[in-house]
């Protein structure tokens, strides 16, 4: 994708005009709120437009100065050196900027609420759900983001029925959107006497969390019912009512929260979880419309798709959507090893909207 100079200058103008407006001493705080978020969004663009701009400029002027008969035989020879390497940088530096250039997916900025549900297998399930929960903890971990337990919902064996978390920190939705869907694992269960391999699958469910503004949500829009907490969580659960469960009656969405002692904190994490659900919810309408382009990106976000196989046998962990096979499954279950499948999916992401940009997709 070649960017004009016009395109490259008008990028750079911007950017010195937002940093010019924000030193205002009359301006108002709402306006140095807006203009501050459009320079954090900008400023990494106009920086890679400069840095296309330099290594182009540069060229022009090797190239003039190579051009002449006059030029020194030695300096000629430096020069065309020289541009050598600026040629083989260039073209990233334009793929960089085209990378900065396509639009944005409104929610990449966010955090996000991760859950994860056990699906067929029974106990085996839920005991792989619990390796998925573990997985994206220590991961998150080494991105230096915060993961926050909302909800559990542990199995007798061990493990997850269910588990919500609220992850925090830079990029967290960007990098974690592509874990949506069906994980599927084949091993030989610790319960199974005769050493057969049982495949079994859990849900994961990425959702960017909203801010309370971009989700209005009427008091009269809601059912609150509270109830006495059951199940394992200690003493406290079946002594006061403290369990809530709000359903929004516009959407028919349904959450119980029980795990804390106070029912105020309780209500608290199901209205963030709620929330999370509304805005996915609009979110998908609004994305179903563009049909049509999601499909030549990596994946869909179908939470009934099944995207990657973790084979415990062979070692391996294979990515289905972008055919991508490591044979290094500890790692990966470990967290840090996610970073490289992560990646991929990524790069393969970019790969294909750069194309579409191009009219080659």
């Amino acid at each position: 994708m070649q960017i004009s100079a016009e395109r490259i200058a008008q990028i750079e103008a911007r950017r010195d005009e937002v940093q010019a407006s924000m030193t205002r001493a009359d301006l108002p705080p709402e306006e140095f709120v807006r203009l501050s978020k459009e320079y954090a969004e900008i400023e990494p663009v106009a920086r890679a437009a400069h840095e296309v701009r330099r290594l182009r400029q540069e060229l022009a002027a090797l190239e003039t100065m190579t051009g002449g008969e006059e030029a020194d035989p030695l300096m000629r020879e430096m020069a065309q050196e020289e541009m050598q390497l600026l040629k083989s940088q260039l073209p990233d530096a334009e793929r960089a900027l085209a990378l900065q250039l396509l639009p944005r997916d409104s929610a990449d900025a966010r955090p996000a609420m991760l859950e994860i549900r056990a699906g067929t297998g029974g106990d085996e399930a839920a005991l792989f759900a619990g390796d998925l929960f573990r997985m994206y903890q220590r991961y998150a971990d080494a991105q230096g983001w915060k993961l926050e337990l909302l909800s559990a919902n542990a199995s007798e064996q061990g493990g997850f029925k269910e588990v919500v978390a609220s992850v925090n920190g830079t990029g967290v939705f960007a990098k974690l959107k592509f874990e949506s869907g069906v994980h599927r694992v084949q091993r030989v269960p610790a319960t199974e006497s005769g050493g057969r391999i049982h495949t079994s699958a859990a849900t994961v469910a990425i959702l960017p969390e909203p801010e309370e503004v971009d989700v209005q949500i009427a008091d009269s829009d809601l059912k609150i019912d509270i109830y006495r907490a059951s199940g394992a969580g200690g003493q406290h659960v079946n002594t006061t009512d403290s369990a809530v469960r709000i359903t929004h009656l516009p959407s028919g969405i349904v959450v119980t929260q029980q795990d804390e002692r106070s029912q105020h904190k309780n209500k608290a994490k199901a209205m963030q979880v709620l929330r999370a659900r509304i805005y996915e919810a609009e979110r998908e309408r609004t994305q179903s419309e563009q049909a049509g382009a999601r499909k030549a990106m990596v994946g869909s976000g179908d939470r009934s798709e099944r995207i990657r196989t973790y084979n415990f046998p062979q070692g391996r962990v294979t990515d289905h959507r972008i055919n991508l096979t490591l044979h290094r499954l500890p790692e990966i279950l470990e967290g840090p090893g996610l970073s490289e499948v992560i990646g991929a999916l990524v790069a393969e992401d970019e790969a294909a909207r750069l194309a579409q940009l191009d009219g080659v997709g």
